[in-house]
Formats: structure tokens, sequence, C-alpha cells
């Protein structure tokens, strides 16, 4: 097992290249979508308008990207290897890969890709590959996140 699958709170020096952790599996619901929308402005009736989107590409509504990114937030966080540890989240780069549709489950694999030590901050920059994957296991979103982790407390 990984120390990232084990571990709540890891400190800049305890992140290794390569390592690998997966989280538990979330739901995509209705309730999810509209939510989103109420909260965003974002009525696009690809995601709000069953009858609009019976015509489109995907033949029913599918989820905000938006949304799916932050439920993918979310599910980084249930893990903990973040927890108290991170200081702020640095950006992004992020693609969207395939439709959510309601009913859909997802979760997130995320790998170690990088770490740059940035002392004057009080911790270092770590890069993480993140997929998110639907229940078929297929690629629906993808990226990498850059977040600012503290620095282990000298003993």
């Amino acid at each position: 097992m990984s120390q990232l699958a084990r571990s709540r709170g890891l400190y800049f020096e305890e992140f290794q290249t390569g390592e690998s952790v997966e989280s538990v599996g979330r739901t995509i619901t209705e309730a999810d979508i509209v939510q989103f929308a109420m909260l965003s402005g974002d009525w696009n009736q690809i995601h709000t308008d069953a009858e609009y989107s019976k015509s489109q590409m995907t033949g029913e509504r599918i989820a905000h990207g938006l949304l799916v990114l932050s439920v993918a937030t979310g599910l980084a966080t249930r893990l903990g290897f973040m927890e108290d540890t991170v200081m702020a989240f640095m950006g992004l780069e992020w693609e969207f890969r395939g439709a959510v549709k309601i009913g859909d489950t997802v979760h997130l694999r995320a790998t170690i890709a990088e770490k740059k030590d940035m002392p004057r901050l009080g911790g270092g920059y770590v890069t993480l590959k993140v997929e998110v994957l639907n229940q078929a296991n297929a690629k629906v979103q993808r990226g990498t996140w850059t977040v600012l982790v503290k620095h282990q407390p000298d003993a």
C-alpha cells in the first residue's frame, strides 16, 4: 500500500515521485447538476433540459465539466494526504475528455509527477498527474494539479 493511501497530511519531504493512489467513487446525480447550475449560474441546456439534450451528441443531459472537476478535488481531499499540509492550490492544466452523465460514478487516480523545493515559501511544489475515471475506467478528465505543501517541521 502506498504512503499516499495510508497517510494523513503528508509533508513535502514525504511525497515520492511515481507513487499513486485511487479514491473511492462518487455517483453524479441530477441534484448535483441542478445545484451546480444554481451555484454557478450556468444553465446551459445540455445540462438542464432533458428534451433539448435528446437531440444533442450525448443524447441526454450531462454534468458540467467544472462540476466533475470540483467533485475530483473533493475526492482528492477525502484521500487525506493533503489534509493540513497543503498551503495553496497553485495551478492546474486540465482536459475534458468525455461526458459524465447522470448516474455515472467517477473516481480519481493521482500520481506524484514532480517535486520542487521552495524554501522561501516554507515548503515545496508537488505536481500531481490526475485522472478522473468513470465506472468503466474510461478517462473523462485528466491533467496536472500543482499544490504548495508545507515542509516537515524540525524535530
